[in-house]
């Protein structure tokens, strides 16, 4: 399809630069079915949108500050991890890369320093880290919290983001770019979502920062998406897989739960555990398995998740429910309001 298709006008002023106070009294608007009106709700809502048995499915990595400021001899490097190879290996899209060359080192602060060991054919890096310390110990000292572009660029980073820009559910170390849909979660609704009987599951996927990057070609089939590492248990997928033979649905919340439960279910609706690599785009015509409904935020136009969200409600009805979210001032992106669509 052709990306165009995907466009739509955003003002500048919709893009929220700080999170709702309290998290779930974001706004929510939900999406019924094909030709339902919009319903204007607040996160706070969602217990009673939904039916005692379903289960939502949470993504419980926690980001890591995966920003890196440094320099290969004079010439400055930004460097931005996306995924780990390994223990002291990771991937990262580099700023200033044509400065940089194979085997050079790049010095970060607090005596943080890496060997670039390879370009591969996207622009991105290997990068070496040195020392017998965890990469997330040398982070800890030298990096910040991979802001999205969208926030950094009008903002920069500051001590509240460390805390706004991780979820509740955030246990295991990896992510470069936070799971939104769940920020707008607290103590107090997970209380009363538990009372309501709605179910909850966690699974994980290591968010890299490629979910930010634009879709440069003109055709969604030239677009190659970035892997991303996720794991489902074995005793989370036959929770889920007994919970939809009982009559309940799956909801994801947010598109990086989504991805994971697609990549892990086959033709017959069954979710399988799974543990390695995705590299999953969803485009419309594409047929779900995994899931039978979703809460996200409000994405980037032309982006590869609003291509998503058009899959799963159709294109044109995915057009009115952000014009409407435009109309009636909506926040959108990572610390915007959310969108429950249930198709």
């Amino acid at each position: 399809m052709r990306v165009e298709l995907f466009d739509f006008d955003l003002p500048p002023e919709r893009i929220a630069l700080r999170p709702a106070r309290p998290r779930d009294a974001a706004r929510m608007l939900v999406v019924e079915g094909a030709t339902s009106h919009f319903r204007d709700a607040t996160v706070r809502d969602l217990p009673g949108l939904l039916s005692r048995g379903d289960v939502l499915v949470f993504n419980d990595t926690r980001v890591i500050p995966a920003q890196l400021e440094g320099r290969r001899g004079e010439a400055k490097i930004g460097a931005t991890l996306h995924k780990r190879i390994d223990l002291r290996r990771w991937q990262a899209f580099v700023k200033n890369a044509k400065r940089l060359r194979e085997g050079d080192l790049v010095e970060f602060p607090a005596g943080v320093t890496a060997t670039a060991e390879a370009r591969a054919a996207d622009g991105s890096w290997t990068l070496t880290f040195h020392g017998e310390e965890p990469v997330e110990l040398l982070l800890e000292r030298a990096g910040q919290m991979p802001l999205p572009p969208y926030i950094a660029g009008k903002r920069p980073t500051d001590e509240q983001d460390k805390s706004d820009y991780q979820t509740i559910f955030a246990e295991k170390d990896g992510a470069v770019a936070a799971p939104t849909a769940s920020l707008h979660f607290t103590p107090e609704l997970l209380g009363t979502l538990d009372e309501a009987g709605i179910k909850r599951e966690t699974l994980t996927l290591h968010v890299g920062a490629g979910t930010f990057l634009p879709v440069k070609a003109d055709d969604t089939q030239d677009h190659v998406m970035h892997a991303e590492w996720g794991r489902i248990e074995p005793e989370t997928a036959e929770r889920l897989n007994r919970a939809r033979r009982d009559g309940n649905r799956i909801i994801a919340v947010g598109t990086t739960s989504l991805r994971l439960l697609e990549s892990a279910a086959d033709d017959k609706r069954v979710i399988h555990p799974f543990d390695g690599d995705t590299a999953i785009f969803i485009t419309p015509g594409y047929r779900f398995k995994g899931v039978d409904g979703l809460m996200t935020n409000f994405h980037l136009p032309k982006s590869t998740l609003f291509m998503l969200v058009s899959a799963l409600m159709g294109r044109e009805r995915m057009l009115d429910v952000y014009a409407h979210a435009i109309r009636n001032e909506y926040r959108f992106y990572s610390y915007g309001d959310s969108s429950l669509l249930l198709p």
